[in-house]
């Protein structure tokens, strides 16, 4: 029988690489170490609690598209650029045509005009001056406000409110088909015109809530208010963010209870919970310090930081209590096992980084902050669990129940290594192929339906029975103008936009579109000309066109609205309304007028796209196509280069890339028959899902190109690999997949969305690496060649 001791020290002096250099400058200096990440955990945790939410607008647009060079270049010469709410004053009872309620719409239109962030000279209301009628007489054209001089409340000053507005043409725009509600239209600055601090959505949605919407319902039990908009939408996902954190605590509570039923030990359970937390926390102060905040989108990935620290995290643990059941002292286990690791670990986390600053490509600014925050998020991990994590576990070492549990189950556990390891299995293998192959197929198959951009009305970031979606539908179902406007710019030289020939293009193009799918209706100067042409011919549709006579022309124009025109006449836009803002919808109406241009643009005007929050959705989903397919490139060219440059085997880069493109077409499957669009909120999932995915490959082939090499066959080789570090991956993607499962019952949809697929990408890439990887191997390394040179180095 041999001696214990005299394997130990055999063991640990003949180990590979004895004492590489990383390792005597960690743990040589121990105690330093320690003492500066505390100084530094104290200094980061003091700004990360300091964080605030942040979103803003143009952050979550694609600044660099065209359509939005256009938007922007013209921004003060247009209106509805996507970014306002439209508040509707519903009455339960009745109709809008009484004092009570016009006195309750006055004092609302008063509320929201002393909002911070409201652009208060767009603000429309029956209240507000801009908002007028207009009727041709025998005597010509009268009008004014809708609201009629001396109005008192009276049933006669009623009454003329009443034909006013019949005759204002803003039926179905600000006042609902039924009468039962008006809205009021307020355009928000992106950036507040005295401070120039940027616009605070969580804060304007709270303001909305409580003086509009609660003070105002709560009064008058017959009134119910419903607001829209980007705003409202972005400050509804901000007050989502405390459910994420409920979520986020739920799924450390429920990892460190699973890790507790997986190593038995304290220390071993509390250490790496402990320094993941730790990392996140550097995380979030380095943002900060950087300028960053937490938009609703980013906010999730300290989580994921968490996630890959604990995954980390499981391997130490694993590789310590296995060293600690061979006798080995706390500090040898924990050197032992950082030797073993430190290599794979680096290249795992370094894979994820690059993975993750590859979405930095993506020109939405929302993405490359996500990109940004888990580049620097995984860069913390490297240190915490890699250093950290193994310098603290070097003075408190598993506990001795740990230690126990290692050996009691060692025998136990070998039979179920045993079978798995039949995975490599000469006969068992080609069967694990014809599944992936199979897999592969249906994968294909489904993806064909995924699309790009938003599949549902409303905001498919929340749920359809969400308090937002619901306001939407109603405005929807009450109003003839939809709230998804694209704006059509037409540019034309100095005073020249009325030119007969601009109005009769504008006219065509509208004649085009009224009759493209998608397209509920549409106004430009066109539609003004043609209508007063009409009145001052005694309403005769016979001249409902446009003339030809310039004068008459000029004349038609005069009294146009200020959003269909600009001071120079040199920009006049076409307004689409569409049905909705469905991936589809906007390809095919983008696709027609881009064809119009390109048939009828010349040197007297031009046809631009595009402006409204229908052209911003347009132009991020053109972003989003393009670059998705280039962002996975990327991802998997990264991950393929790191794993070549450590591996030196193209073959081992195949075995370790291959189970994790099955998972991606898989997960993109998912996403097309579960009806989740490709987006801002979820494109960023398909990097992440790579990035963390791929740890599991390189920890199992490390291990596994380690056995071979000692001479073992391949079953055998896989065997002592799912003996060693197997187990330790089933757990992470078990643990974190149970972790993340929970966000489903989120209310925010996307987050719902996200934690779908997560727990998908958890569970199916460490499928792929636990069953695919070694049938994988048994045809692309060639075992018997690699154990033959193994042989004869010896």
């Amino acid at each position: 029988m041999s001696n214990p001791k005299h394997d130990k020290g055999e063991h640990y002096l003949t180990t590979p690489k004895a004492e590489p250099f990383l390792e005597r400058l960690i743990f040589n200096n121990r105690a330093i170490i320690l003492i500066a990440f505390f100084f530094l955990t104290l200094f980061l945790g003091y700004n990360a609690v300091k964080i605030e939410p942040d979103a803003s607008f143009e952050r979550m647009i694609p600044l660099e598209h065209p359509y939005i060079v256009n938007m922007l270049e013209h921004r003060d010469d247009l209106e509805n650029l996507g970014n306002f709410v439209r508040i509707a004053v519903e009455v339960e009872e009745g109709d809008i045509f009484t004092a009570e309620y016009m006195e309750t719409l006055k004092q609302i239109t008063d509320e929201v005009f002393y909002l911070n962030g409201v652009d208060r000279s767009g603000l429309k209301s029956l209240w507000t001056s801009n908002v007028r009628w207009v009727e041709v007489t025998e005597q010509g054209f009268q009008g004014g406000t809708v609201i009629p001089d001396g109005y008192d409340g009276s049933r006669a000053t009623l009454e003329q409110l009443r034909q006013n507005v019949l005759r204002s043409n803003e039926v179905g725009r600000l006042i609902s088909d039924n009468f039962r509600s008006t809205i009021v239209y307020a355009p928000l600055y992106e950036n507040n015109p005295e401070t120039g601090e940027p616009l605070d959505y969580g804060e304007f949605s709270r303001q909305l809530e409580e003086k509009i919407r609660d003070k105002y319902e709560a009064q008058n039990p017959n009134i119910e208010i419903h607001i829209v908009g980007f705003a409202k939408k972005v400050g509804d996902l901000i007050e989502g963010i405390g459910s994420i954190a409920w979520f986020a605590g739920i799924t450390i509570i429920l990892t460190t209870l699973l890790l507790f039923g997986y190593s038995r030990c304290i220390t071993g359970t509390l250490v790496p919970v402990f320094t993941s937390i730790i990392a996140v926390f550097l995380q979030l102060g380095t943002l900060r310090l950087l300028g960053y905040g937490l938009d609703p989108y980013s906010v999730l990935v300290p989580f994921l930081v968490f996630a890959i620290g604990i995954s980390h995290g499981v391997q130490i643990v694993n590789a310590m209590a296995v060293e600690a059941a061979k006798g080995f002292d706390s500090v040898t286990a924990a050197r032992l096992a950082f030797r073993a690791l430190y290599i794979p670990g680096m290249l795992a986390l370094i894979s994820d980084a690059f993975g993750f600053l590859t979405l930095f490509f993506i020109e939405i600014d929302v993405i490359r902050d996500l990109a940004v925050a888990a580049g620097i998020g995984v860069a913390f991990v490297i240190l915490t669990n890699l250093v950290l994590h193994v310098l603290i576990m070097s003075y408190l070492g598993i506990s001795k129940g740990g230690v126990r549990h290692v050996q009691n189950h060692g025998e136990k556990q070998d039979r179920k290594w045993r079978v798995m390891s039949y995975f490599a299995h000469p006969g068992v293998a080609p069967i694990s192929l014809l599944i992936a192959v199979i897999g592969l197929g249906l994968g294909l198959y489904y993806k064909q339906g995924l699309k790009v951009g938003d599949l549902d009305q409303g905001a498919p970031e929340l749920r359809a029975d969400s308090r937002y979606n619901k306001d939407n539908a109603y405005i929807i179902d009450n109003y003839s103008t939809s709230a998804d406007v694209l704006v059509v710019m037409v540019k034309t030289e100095e005073e020249q936009c009325t030119q007969y020939n601009v109005l009769r293009a504008m006219d065509n193009l509208q004649w085009e579109l009224q009759n493209t799918p998608g397209v509920q209706s549409s106004a430009s100067l066109a539609d003004v000309s043609k209508i007063v042409t009409k009145a001052l011919n005694e309403g005769n549709w016979k001249w409902y066109e446009i003339s030809r006579n310039q004068t008459i022309i000029n004349a038609s124009i005069r009294e146009a609205p200020a959003g269909l025109i600009n001071t120079n006449c040199d920009l006049t836009p076409v307004l689409v309304f569409l049905e909705d803002h469905k991936a589809e919808t906007l390809e095919t109406v983008t696709e027609r007028v881009e064809e119009f241009a390109s048939n009828n643009n010349n040197d007297e005007y031009t046809f631009m796209l595009a402006a409204g929050n229908a052209g911003v959705e347009a132009a991020t989903n053109d972003v989003i196509s393009s670059a998705k397919n280039m962002m996975l490139i990327f991802v998997y060219g990264v991950v393929a280069s790191l794993c070549l440059l450590t591996f030196r085997s193209i073959r081992a880069v195949l075995c370790i890339l291959i189970p994790l493109g099955l998972t991606s077409i898989l997960a993109e499957a998912i996403m097309a028959v579960s009806g989740i669009g490709i987006k801002v909120a979820t494109l960023p999932v398909i990097a992440l899902g790579v990035g963390i995915g791929v740890d599991y490959g390189i920890y199992i082939y490390s291990k596994l190109e380690k056995f071979l090499l000692e001479g073992k066959t391949l079953q055998e080789a896989y065997f002592e690999t799912l003996r060693s570090t197997g187990k330790a991956v089933i757990f992470t993607g078990v643990t974190l997949g149970i972790g993340v499962v929970t966000w489903i019952f989120s209310p925010i949809k996307f987050q719902a969305d996200m934690g779908l697929l997560l727990f998908f990408m958890f569970i199916w890439n460490m499928v792929g690496s636990i069953w695919l990887l070694p049938a994988l191997a048994r045809f692309l390394l060639r075992p018997d060649r690699m154990v033959a040179k193994a042989r004869a180095n010896k």
